[in-house]
């Protein structure tokens, strides 16, 4: 009997442990704070790329010219893949969107659908042919033709030795002209994070 409540007494212990110990609190933050828990590649890191390398993109040489050559007709534009060549995952969509809404925000350019989107407004179109009054559907062959698309890269280098990291971002970003396959314009922007366990 006093083994049984012994071993009653103990499990109830470790339980209360492992109890207080996974209790969690969870705080709202201004999603401009910048928190840093992993040391991964994160919201504050895909912000600050995005916004310094809109600023070379639409501060530099070749928008000049485009405008001169177009009678000040802004270029348009489609932001293509960036691809994640790191080591970690990294969801590069949400980077694209950064890039997207900066482009948009500094009214320098014109931003054009891409990719799998664009097939879907496509299909809407092609829905609306058939079930849309004709003075509502959208009619075929209106697209703006995209000047210039953007692709790019996220690489990574780290560094460790024993409990000290350090972790290299690099993120390359070119713009090509879509008539001419010309590349324009290069960019690239890094981050590095030392990580201390």
């Amino acid at each position: 009997m006093k083994l049984f409540n012994l071993k009653n007494i103990i499990f109830l212990f470790v339980l209360g442990i492992t109890v207080a110990s996974c209790s969690r609190k969870v705080t709202r933050v201004d999603i401009d704070e910048q928190i840093d828990l992993s040391g991964k590649w994160n919201d504050t890191d895909s912000k600050m790329t995005s916004e310094k390398l809109t600023e070379q993109m639409t501060s530099e040489q070749w928008l000049a010219d485009f405008l001169q050559a177009h009678n000040g007709n802004k270029p348009v534009m489609i932001v293509g893949f960036v691809k994640n060549k790191s080591h970690e995952h990294i969801e590069s969509e949400t980077f694209i969107k950064d890039i997207e809404r900066n482009l948009i925000l500094k009214q320098k350019v014109r931003v054009v659908q891409g990719g799998e989107k664009r097939e879907q407004l496509r299909l809407e179109r092609a829905d609306q042919q058939d079930n849309s009054s004709v003075s509502t559907m959208k009619k075929w062959g209106l697209e703006v033709g995209a000047d210039f698309m953007m692709q790019g890269s996220i690489n990574s280098t780290v560094d460790q030795m024993g409990k000290k990291k350090v972790v290299e971002y690099q993120i390359n970003l070119e713009l090509t002209n879509m008539e001419t396959n010309e590349i324009v314009w290069v960019g690239a922007e890094k981050i590095k994070k030392y990580i201390k366990r």
